[in-house]
């Protein structure tokens, strides 16, 4: 049919007509734009467990699968398991798959709507009402048959920054979702940690009360044959006492490390990991990659979320636009009516009609208007979130790198304070022995070397926790093969 040819080429060159409203452009990071003002070419050694010196490797990226640097197979299972199965990764993907699903149903304004339909019916018409069918028939029956072609064609775009609109909501949710993986492994990776530090802790503690009961059975030998005070062996049981205290709160803390263990890999409480961590099992890196400023702002997951905000921001102006603008609709109806359903084929009773509709808001109280400056202001300020969340993550580097390179100058002077101190009670032990300590100097001795040793374990335990921070802080790696893994298509990209 001439009009059906005339009606798909107009289609044609409307769709490659303008849009209204700003076309989207990617930011650029600001030149100079880094993490620090100097720059850090070797941390600190200590002659302890994570004391290992590292290196940072500008300019080389961040595996997706980061935490194997750790060297740690009970670690790798852990944070698969956590992947595979925390519930809120289901959420985070299945709300991806549905802003996918979204968007490609958006792009079907681009084409035209075809409904068919038939309709059958009984009629009595009164005699003296017309029109009546050719027979005169006052009594009948109508079928009618017949395709109907509706058609708003998208003049300045508008329907089209829709689209972009909705793409940039499922880009949202896509990096949503890598977002959600890279916390939730960080989170697992910390949890490792501590527990491994929180039983290093209890170790600790529990090799310090035995040396306490120790000193106390040979005061109290000391004091039965009335070489020293009975308030000596008072000051040590009360030492011992405060020791055996200050065990509780660290068992309740492994206790509740392990539960938030369990619900971290998608578990209830009463079927915790069998997994146990000690800090001898996670081996520090000795080259960290550092990625370069210009590749923080594409990789890591908050700043693109950020940025597709700001592409969804940029649509919506051309939306409330193209909304102030004409709109032209066309329309087409083709088929048949009869009062006889053999009939219908019959050419003398075809239908048709072709239809143009074109239509301008003349006046609506400025609401379009003042839509158009909300979008504007909307855009205005996701530019401005964008901004402050590039900021953040620059400071969250800096931050993790100002601490990799502290924390391993505290981890060295812990490990000098954690000797001496223990060289300081093994003395006080001689002399006690000789019966020539006091008391004072004794307890003064016990008190040092138990918060030298688990200051210790808490710098170690540090330096591995900085190394999770700051691969988190750099994005945790490009997440590229994290889609095609759980079976979420890419979403279409807008622009």
């Amino acid at each position: 049919m001439r009009w059906g040819a005339g009606f798909c080429a107009f289609a044609g060159v409307v769709l490659a007509g303008c849009m209204v409203g700003p076309d989207f452009v990617h930011p650029e990071l600001p030149e100079g734009a880094g993490y620090l003002p100097d720059s850090i070419a070797q941390t600190a050694s200590a002659p302890v467990q994570a004391g290992t010196p590292q290196k940072l490797a500008n300019g080389q990226p961040v595996l997706p699968d980061w935490w194997t640097l750790f060297k740690s197979p009970a670690l790798n299972a852990l944070v698969a398991q956590a992947l595979a199965n925390n519930p809120n990764i289901e959420a985070a993907e299945a709300t991806l798959k549905s802003a996918i699903a979204n968007a490609r149903a958006q792009e079907g304004s681009l084409f035209p709507s075809i409904a068919s339909g038939f309709n059958a019916s009984r009629n009595k018409t009164p005699g003296d009402i017309s029109p009546t069918p050719a027979s005169n028939a006052t009594l009948y029956n109508l079928y009618t048959a017949q395709v109907s072609v509706a058609y708003t064609l998208d003049v300045f775009g508008g329907v089209r920054r829709s689209i972009e609109a909705q793409e940039a909501l499922a880009d949202f949710q896509l990096f949503q979702m890598r977002a959600a993986h890279l916390t939730l492994a960080a989170n697992v990776a910390g949890a490792a940690v501590n527990e491994a530090a929180l039983r290093e802790q209890i170790q600790a503690t529990v090799e310090i009360i035995h040396v306490q009961k120790e000193i106390l059975q040979t005061l109290k030998l000391q004091s039965d044959k009335g070489q020293i005070a009975g308030i000596d062996v008072v000051a040590q049981e009360t030492a011992l006492a405060q020791s055996e205290l200050s065990l509780q709160p660290l068992r309740k803390q492994l206790a509740q490390n392990q539960n938030l263990l369990a619900a971290l890999l998608g578990n209830f409480p009463n079927n915790a990991s069998p997994q146990r961590f000690r800090l001898g099992n996670l081996h520090l890196p000795r080259r960290l990659p550092l990625s370069l400023p210009s590749t923080l702002i594409r990789q890591r997951p908050d700043i693109m979320a950020a940025e597709a905000t700001l592409h969804n921001a940029s649509a919506n102006v051309g939306v409330a636009t193209a909304n102030r603008l004409p709109s032209i609709t066309l329309a087409a109806n083709y088929g048949a009516s009869s009062v006889v359903f053999d009939a219908l084929t019959a050419g003398s009773n075809r239908l048709w009609s072709v239809a143009g509709n074109a239509a301008q808001v003349v006046f609506d109280g400025d609401a379009l208007r003042q839509k158009q400056k909300a979008a504007e202001a909307a855009l205005e300020a996701a530019d401005a979130s964008y901004r402050g969340t590039v900021l953040t993550a620059f400071q969250n580097v800096a931050d993790a790198l100002r601490a990799i390179q502290y924390d391993a100058v505290a981890l060295a002077a812990a490990a000098k304070a954690e000797n001496s101190a223990r060289d300081y009670l093994e003395i006080s032990r001689q002399k006690l022995q000789l019966g020539a300590a006091n008391s004072l100097v004794l307890l003064s001795a016990q008190q040092a070397y138990q918060q030298a040793r688990i200051a210790l374990i808490q710098a170690q335990a540090a330096r591995l926790s900085d190394t999770i921070a700051l691969c988190a802080a750099l994005g945790g790696g490009w997440w590229s093969n994290t889609e095609a893994a759980i079976g979420v298509p890419a979403p279409p990209k807008a622009g």
